[in-house]
């Protein structure tokens, strides 16, 4: 008999025909509604597996639910929507998709701050709605990119690889991380410091650090207080790793130059939100990964990460390599 799985979202047929291959498939069929919670508490009683986004809460209250789980399979690079420990302490292991969306996200990132220092946003909503009249020496101008200095918190995979195009631009690169980089250090001229100096330096900040409970408000009042004036902050890793009413209350007083996020506190975030209404934020809806070939990587990785971990197999990717195999 095969073993039960219910995907939470509705994925392309290729992906759900991989998964029929070995699994008895149940799957909410909406692709833009996030399955409700009542649906997901039911459906998780009688599986064996969960195949999930980072919109689902997988929390004590649905573990518990699920009697026969064994694994739980996140459709991300981050997974602090998932109760890991728990999960371990229950025997349920829990797989993630890093790796796959690394340049593609590294690719968006630096799109950002391009975007965000140049102004594009504001600059095609002008000529849009009218407003260009005649050039302008000032018009519409924004912070230069090459020679300037980029400070990079959290430099893992995708840290790297905005620092290798950071790099062509000539721009120099400071980072924050835990570890020292020896080995880029020396091959692409990075500078390891703390991050007080990289908020101090930086004309542009680009947040890359995993969502933990150290890094919840990492920036905030006394770090925005820190950074230039015409510094740029840009957000692709989580949203709460900055307090937005202190990134709202700087960009508003003009403590900062701007901001670029691509993900938020709470998501999808309100449209009344007060950093939806200033100029010089620009915002997108959580879209770093989304290259089709890149969102297809994902949920195939995520498809076979749950299939080994139901074949008794150790999947490419365990968030909980302690967990026990015990249901």
């Amino acid at each position: 008999m095969k073993p039960k799985i219910f995907v939470t979202r509705k994925l392309r047929d290729e992906v759900v025909s991989k998964l029929r291959d070995q699994c008895e498939v149940f799957m909410w069929e909406e692709e833009d509604i996030p399955v409700p919670r009542e649906v997901l508490l039911k459906e998780i009683e009688d599986v064996d597996g969960l195949y999930c986004l980072l919109t689902e809460t997988i929390d004590k209250e649905l573990l518990n639910k699920g009697k026969n789980l064994k694994v739980v399979s996140n459709m991300a690079v981050g997974f602090n929507n998932i109760d890991v420990n728990y999960a371990t302490e229950l025997g349920v292991a829990v797989t993630n998709t890093p790796g796959v969306l690394t340049e593609t996200t590294a690719d968006f990132t630096f799109s950002l701050l391009m975007t965000t220092a140049r102004r594009i946003v504001e600059a095609e909503a002008f000529l849009k709605e009218g407003t260009w009249r005649t050039w302008s020496p000032m018009l519409l101008t924004g912070q230069d990119i090459y020679g300037s200095t980029l400070g990079i918190i959290g430099l893992g995979r995708i840290g790297e690889a905005l620092a290798r195009r950071a790099v062509g631009f000539n721009m120099k690169v400071i980072y924050a991380n835990p570890k020292r980089r020896s080995d880029l250090d020396e091959e692409l001229g990075l500078e390891h410091v703390e991050l007080e100096i990289l908020l101090k330096s930086a004309d542009f900040v680009s947040l890359l650090t995993p969502y933990t409970p150290e890094t919840e408000n990492l920036i905030s009042y006394d770090e925005i207080n820190l950074m230039k004036e015409n510094a740029i902050l840009i957000n692709t890793s989580r949203g709460g790793i900055v307090n937005e009413e202190a990134l709202f209350d700087a960009l508003k007083q003009k403590k900062i130059w701007g901001a670029g996020l691509d993900v938020f506190q709470q998501e999808p975030v309100s449209l009344d939100h007060p950093l939806l209404s200033l100029p010089n934020v620009v915002a997108t809806p959580h879209i770093a990964s989304a290259s089709i070939n890149t969102r297809l990587k994902m949920a195939h990785l995520a498809a076979e990460n749950l299939i080994e971990v139901l074949n008794n197999n150790n999947p490419k990717h365990l968030v909980n390599p302690e967990y026990t195999n015990n249901r």
